[in-house]
């Protein structure tokens, strides 16, 4: 594989963990871990971290080496401002375009949600937590706002700072609120479908900060 190639393969694969929160604020990336993990050089891990350094997904630590940006409480309130502003606009949206297709998509992405729970992957859940929103972007049909929120580089925020996400309940409430505003969007109803994306986002940003 060319060298341009593994670089972006190792920038794709660790975009996508962080994006989903697998690898939490504060972790370091070391170049030699990450080269054996995803099978690349370090040349190609390094590349990868370049990139993420530039989009602000990733820091340098003082005495050198890469780390997942922290995020602090007011980071987790202009991301859930922005979220609301991006996926609001998606539904109303998506409430008059949405096709099959999209239904369908996001239809599997809550069955792989519910099936990573269920077998205790919680990784691949929040991938499925991640790419159900992607999709609602998607099923606006709009490329200005797809391309805006890809650029954005928005990350998902269901558990506490600096931790992984252990808790059952969060999940199971997640599950069915994703649930509820696909059957909001079959059904047209975009009241529905705004109060409870609404009340997602919200959950979200209250369960990271650890305010109830």
């Amino acid at each position: 594989m060319k060298e341009d190639s593994l670089a972006n393969k190792a920038y794709t694969e660790l975009r996508r963990k962080i994006l989903s929160n697998q690898l939490v604020s504060g972790m370091r990336l070391k170049e030699d871990v990450w080269a054996s993990k995803l099978e690349v050089n370090r040349m190609a891990i390094r590349e990868a971290l370049t990139r993420l350094l530039g989009e602000q997904l990733v820091v340098l630590g003082e005495k050198g080496g890469f780390f997942v940006k922290s995020l602090i409480a007011a980071d987790i309130q202009q991301i859930r401002e922005l979220r609301e502003i991006l996926e609001l606009g998606a539904i109303r949206l998506a409430i008059q375009k949405i096709d099959q297709q999209h239904i369908d998509e996001l239809e599997r992405i809550c069955e792989d949600f519910t099936s990573m729970i269920q077998r205790g992957y919680f990784g691949g859940a929040c991938e499925a937590d991640v790419k159900f929103h992607e999709t609602l972007i998607d099923s606006a049909d709009n490329e200005k706002l797809r391309n805006l929120y890809q650029s954005g580089n928005i990350p998902l925020f269901h558990q506490k700072l600096g931790q992984a996400q252990t808790h059952m309940d969060d999940y199971e409430l997640t599950d069915m609120e994703h649930r509820q505003i696909l059957k909001a969007l079959k059904e047209k109803d975009l009241k529905l479908a705004e109060e409870t994306l609404t009340r997602h986002l919200i959950r979200g940003e209250v369960a990271t900060l650890d305010l109830d």
